[in-house]
């Protein structure tokens, strides 16, 4: 047995092996870094070819950071696929066999390209639609799964979300079934705020008033109201005091808190006490 092991090893060619393993590494280190190379000109010319032309379009800046990574989507996407078939092609794997024979809709299946698919017409519609751009606030909804924050990529396959935490959502497009899109047309505001069952309502009404009016001129972002819609029940059985307003998207947490406050610190200066727990909604 160790004789024949011997003869089989004193066959083989260690110097044509060697030789040819340092072949493929040095190309293999070469298309690295012709990949690399050509993935930064690339992304350098898709910006300096695509921002100029933007001056001659009516797009806000929002669907133009969308086109942009949108196109650099697609070309990295191209640059991985060549990528992979030159290593192939290098490592001596017969690509153009395998996609001949099995066919390409049977490489692309068994590649689990169906959910890929899926993510490319989902993904189409969004854009087509415009459903959501880059630096939009949004809620992503799919059954019992809730994804809310700032848009910051959309691709063909995937759409990045940054939540208010700072972690970084990646979504496939197959799975955003409803987008809420909070940044497109004025935000209402509604402050609701928590009263007794035997709280003067004439002196809240007064009081409330007080501050709309000093506070009107103060806060442009606020587009109509302060508009008193007066007591309501809530849900759990507790009466509130509601004030409703219309202020500009992304300005509306903002305004909620200011007003919040002011509410708040001139009730509690006019004698008038507020329960504790549920402190309002918007």
């Amino acid at each position: 047995m160790s004789q024949a092991l011997q003869r089989y090893f004193s066959k083989i060619d260690w110097t044509k092996i060697f030789d040819d393993l340092i072949s493929k590494c040095i190309s293999l280190i070469f298309v690295f870094l012709l990949f690399f190379i050509a993935k930064k000109v690339i992304h350098s010319l898709v910006k300096r070819i695509l921002t100029p032309s933007f001056k001659y379009t009516v797009q806000d800046e929002a669907r133009k950071n969308t086109i942009l990574r949108l196109v650099e989507s697609l070309l990295n996407y191209c640059l991985y696929f060549i990528l992979i078939y030159w290593i192939l092609s290098i490592l001596g794997l017969p690509v153009s066999s395998l996609l001949a024979g099995a066919g390409i809709a049977g490489v692309a299946i068994g590649m689990g390209a169906q959910g890929f698919l899926s993510d490319l017409v989902n993904g189409f519609f969004i854009l087509l639609e415009r459903q959501l751009d880059v630096g939009d606030n949004v809620r992503l909804t799919n059954g019992s799964i809730n994804i809310a924050g700032i848009v910051s990529s959309v691709g063909i396959r995937t759409t990045q979300v940054r939540d208010f935490d700072g972690t970084l959502h990646f979504v496939p497009n197959r799975n955003i079934t409803v987008v809420s899109n909070l940044s497109r047309g004025d935000m209402r505001v509604l402050i609701d705020i928590p009263l007794d069952a035997n709280t003067d309502l004439d002196k809240i009404y007064q009081v409330i008033a007080q501050v709309n009016q000093s506070e009107q001129d103060k806060h442009p972002e606020v587009l109509t109201g302060p508009t008193i819609l007066g007591p309501q029940i809530e849900k759990n059985g507790r009466y509130s005091f509601r004030i409703a307003m219309t202020a500009q998207n992304g300005t509306q947490t903002t305004v909620y808190h200011t007003y919040y406050k002011l509410y708040h610190d001139a009730l509690m200066e006019a004698g008038i006490s507020l329960p504790t727990g549920k402190n309002g909604i918007m």
